[in-house]
């Protein structure tokens, strides 16, 4: 038998690759330098050294990060969720129902009053739950594009949050459920909502089902993966998050608003697609997404640091989403030459 052998001439060393996230950090870093470069210039002063701002920097983005981090999925899945600000607006209305105290007189349902807070907890998730199940059965059975599925939910859940009382506030939460949105704790919570679904993704069925689903469902279902029911638990999960969001929400401001949550979507759509995710489906990452999230909290934080008119932000997040999507459309045509 001859030997084979190679020899060093013909070994090609395949180069390495940066994880994606190492790159979006990149980003990142390069971002808030610029922030602190401008702040010495224009108001002579650091962007990075001032912890207090950079506390409410997390604050601002924790709860869309709550939310991102669901919607994270959806689009890995190949879907997209546009009705998750509606949930947040409908369901801090219907959860602080239940979390009022009794001596407010004008509580809406004053015979549930003063109730522990995993009550108006429970109901808010069990409410998120419900929309969630009905994006992903009209989405998964009746074929509706998930566009169409969830700008219909959005307005539906829009117009519930304004129907329940007849527009008017909720506020008057107990302690326990005042708590959760307290100080540091959406940070907290958006922390624990992370680690949680970085490790489903990565690690278990549930993730590898949503990322084959997303890279290529016919696939998927010939392997044996029932599409339809997962792609109604990614919906559910989804829903369920922006619902956690909107309590959150109601909790940090003690009220809550039909209006809560308006176009928190885009902003969540957003972070996810900053950080890596493909709008295509079956790639990206819940870290990816929480630097996406980062990236986004600078960039607003920054603009007000350098007191920007609010409209200019408006504009120029406009088009920071724009341009992230075009760079996402961008890497998939660089991948589809490569392969």
């Amino acid at each position: 038998m001859q030997d084979t052998y190679t020899t060093g001439a013909e070994i090609k060393a395949a180069p390495r690759r940066l994880p994606p996230e190492v790159n979006i950090l990149f980003v990142l870093v390069g971002i808030a330098l610029v922030f602190e470069i401008l702040g010495w210039i224009f108001q002579g002063q650091s962007f990075l050294m001032s912890i207090d701002r950079l506390k409410i920097m997390i604050l601002q983005v924790s709860v869309i990060g709550i939310i991102s981090v669901g919607v994270t999925q959806v689009i890995i899945s190949g879907g997209i969720d546009l009705s998750s600000g509606s949930v947040v607006g409908a369901v801090a209305m219907f959860a602080m129902s239940f979390a009022q105290v009794s001596t407010y007189a004008r509580a809406v349902y004053p015979e549930l009053t003063d109730l522990p807070a995993i009550v108006p907890i429970l109901l808010g998730l069990l409410a998120g739950a419900l929309v969630g199940g009905i994006n992903g059965v009209l989405i998964a059975y009746t074929r509706i594009p998930p566009f169409i599925a969830t700008l219909g939910t959005m307005v539906t859940a829009r117009g519930f949050a304004k129907w329940y009382t007849k527009g008017q506030p909720i506020s008057f939460p107990t302690d326990g459920f005042a708590f959760i949105g307290k100080g540091m704790m959406p940070v907290v919570i958006f922390l624990l909502v992370a680690a949680i679904f970085h490790v489903a993704m990565k690690y278990t069925r549930y993730g590898k089902f949503t990322y084959a689903i997303g890279a290529n469902a016919q696939a998927a279902r010939v392997s044996g993966i029932n599409v339809e029911k997962h792609l109604i638990k990614v919906y559910v999960v989804a829903a369920t998050l922006a619902a956690l969001a909107g309590m959150v929400v109601a909790a940090r401001g003690q009220t809550a608003q039909a209006g809560m949550g308006l176009a928190y979507e885009l902003d969540a759509i957003a972070m996810a697609v900053i950080g890596g995710v493909s709008l295509t489906g079956g790639r990206g990452s819940i870290i990816g997404t929480m630097i996406g999230m980062v990236i986004f909290g600078v960039i607003i934080s920054g603009f007000t640091f350098l007191r920007l008119d609010a409209y200019y932000q408006e504009m120029i997040k406009g088009v920071i989403i724009v341009a992230a999507v075009v760079a996402d459309v961008y890497r998939q045509k660089k991948r589809s030459k490569k392969s």
